[in-house]
């Protein structure tokens, strides 16, 4: 939810104050509404569109840490006095309601971003959690920002201790860092998901938490079928919160639908959107059980985008974003798309729970 031009030494747009629009006549509406993408390009490479999934999050973390924070997710506005920073620990205590995560858990935080879930999970339950991204700069950040919320410097945990650390590879390598009163610890991997098979051991994880990241993944069989591999079984938990487009027959009948739904997964590097059924297929193939059924809040998130197109009306921020290439402007023009697709009811957002047994 930034600007997918920001370099990662830091030294780009800063974004503007909250009520400003910056170098903009506020009586000419918003800058982006002035930008087109050229044309749509569909995704003619699973492996290239990685890579650019990758360069993208090294190019952008640091901006959205700068507008939205440690939670780089939605928010669940559940009350008018929410905002977007109750908002996101409010989704955080949704997922951990319908998944039954318990206290003291090993967790897989699966595309953890910059860590504020991951953090979230030690310091508030004493959880022992593995956060893992595909982008180098974001694991930087997390660990500086770890480094920062711990009392003094942190204590270094033996990564022998959690069943979380125990795999392949040198994932054992990678100390934990203790963090809160509850004796949580969390430790953050440069690591494709994909690859979850060759670094961690069967049976490694009490949960496996993935937030906003699966609609990424081009093979999302295999990631059902890796969660079912390193959950416990007798109880491992596997929770989701993700994107999805309306189910066929409902998208097929709303005037627009289909085209929004491409420039959202054109902007937004994403393969082709699945609908909610089909995870609850994907995780039932997998050996999974269903523990809590999707459940949509679209309508309680959707003023996430009214945010965000708020607060991307520099100018100077959409010529830096052009700067950058097509992908620049195709994700900042995706937030128009997605705004009106949960307008439109097109595009989708919803909240599930499964459990091995």
């Amino acid at each position: 939810m930034g600007d997918p031009a920001q370099p990662a030494s830091g030294d780009a747009v800063a974004p503007p104050a909250a009520g400003v629009r910056a170098e903009q006549d506020t009586n000419r509406g918003h800058i982006g509404d002035t930008y087109e993408v050229p044309t749509y390009e569909a995704h003619l490479s699973f492996a290239a569109l990685k890579d650019r999934i990758r360069h993208h999050y090294e190019l952008a973390s640091d901006y959205y840490y700068s507008l939205w924070g440690q939670h780089i997710h939605h928010a669940y506005f559940q009350s008018a006095e929410d905002t977007k920073e109750t908002g996101q620990v409010n989704l955080i205590n949704l997922m951990l309601s319908i998944s039954e995560v318990q206290a003291n858990s090993t967790v897989l935080d699966v595309g953890c971003g910059i860590g504020g879930t991951t953090r979230h999970l030690a310091r508030e339950l004493g959880c022992s959690v593995t956060g893992i991204t595909i982008s180098g700069r974001q694991v930087a950040i997390a660990n500086r920002l770890t480094a920062e919320e711990s009392e003094a410097n942190p204590t270094l945990i033996s990564s022998a201790a959690p069943k979380s650390s125990i795999g392949s590879d040198d994932d054992d390598t990678v100390a934990f860092m203790a963090l809160g009163a509850k004796n949580g610890k969390v430790r953050f991997l440069e690591l494709d998901a994909e690859k979850m098979e060759s670094r961690f051991k069967p049976a490694s994880f009490d949960a496996v938490w993935i937030s906003e990241a699966l609609s990424h993944f081009p093979d999302k069989p295999l990631f059902f079928r890796n969660a079912a591999r390193v959950l416990r079984s007798g109880g491992g938990k596997l929770v989701i919160a993700d994107w999805f487009k309306a189910d066929h027959a409902a998208l097929a009948e709303i005037q627009g639908g289909e085209a929004d739904i491409k420039l959202i997964e054109d902007g937004m590097l994403l393969p082709p959107l699945k609908t909610q059924a089909e995870y609850v297929q994907l995780a039932e193939a997998a050996g999974l059980i269903v523990l809590h059924a999707p459940k949509d809040i679209s309508n309680d998130v959707a003023k996430t985008w009214d945010i965000s197109w708020q607060l991307i009306s520099s100018p100077s921020l959409w010529a830096f974003a052009i700067s950058q290439g097509r992908d620049g402007l195709a994700f900042l023009q995706a937030f128009r798309a997605m705004r009106s697709g949960y307008a439109s009811g097109a595009f989708r957002y919803a909240v599930m729970a499964f459990e091995k047994m």
